[in-house]
């Protein structure tokens, strides 16, 4: 396996009864950068993503991460290996603070057996890291830690579910439709974290159908199309138009946008 990826999958198959969702796909991440993941509605992009982030178990294929054949059994398999994952609904408690949020399922004890045997958390040392980490995704506008995240609006809520990504996903980071349901603004925001964390170094895969999104922020453009991938692209060679028609299938890919 190619050192020079930091996430690859190899022929994987996924079918639910007589629907193949995945059929044969392939797919490749390099070091610190964005790789966008497009497709039409049931092209299996969504199914692609679920497989490498330990949502769903393919039934044919291979994972690597780091070069190092992986088979995560659960989302938080993958998570405990380095990759967070952003899904549409978020995964966030309204209810909760946003320090509770960004620790959900990862909390922090206080030293000692108040810690060990007591469970009590360290809410002091858990509120200064949130606050840490949303500092430095420029997400200043947020003033209060503890503020429950119902408070919040859409924008902000995302960009909470961006910073526990980015800063718990210490190899990558996958993000979902990230500006679906966002207004030009907020979702402007967003964007910015996005580079925000390719400065960083930390890759990203962007499932996206915002063309304008991906063509703006992208380094490549993995086109999936039918269970698999049928191009990859770089957006500074082709235009919106051919991606939409490689996707579609109006237009097949030439020889050497192929993957």
């Amino acid at each position: 396996m190619s050192e020079n990826y930091v996430l690859t999958a190899k022929g994987l198959v996924k079918r639910f009864g007589r629907v193949v969702a995945l059929d044969h796909a392939d797919f490749e991440l390099k070091p610190g950068e964005i790789l966008a993941v497009i497709g039409d509605n049931g092209a299996g992009k969504s199914t692609l993503i679920k497989a490498i982030s330990g949502a769903i178990a393919p039934d044919d294929g291979e994972i690597h991460l780091d070069g190092q054949r992986v088979q995560f059994s659960s989302p938080m398999a993958a998570r405990q290996a380095g990759i967070e994952t952003v899904y549409q609904n978020l995964a966030l408690s309204p209810a909760l603070s946003i320090a509770d949020n960004m620790f959900m399922g990862r909390e922090i004890r206080v030293a000692g057996p108040l810690g060990s045997v007591f469970k009590m958390l360290d809410k002091r040392k858990m509120e200064s890291f949130a606050r840490q980490k949303l500092s430095e995704l420029g997400l200043m506008t947020i003033q209060n830690i503890r503020q429950p995240i119902e408070t919040l609006s859409g924008g902000q809520r995302q960009g909470v579910a961006v910073a526990r990504a980015a800063a718990f996903g210490s190899r990558v980071v996958i993000l979902d439709e990230p500006t679906a349901a966002l207004g030009v603004k907020e979702s402007r925001k967003v964007l910015d974290l996005i580079l925000g964390l390719r400065e960083r170094g930390l890759p990203v895969v962007l499932i996206s159908h915002n063309m304008p999104h991906v063509f703006e922020v992208a380094d490549r453009i993995h086109i999936h199309r039918l269970g698999r991938r049928a191009a990859l692209i770089k957006p500074q060679d082709y235009s919106m138009s051919d991606a939409v028609a490689i996707m579609t299938g109006a237009m097949a890919p030439p020889e050497e946008m192929a993957a």
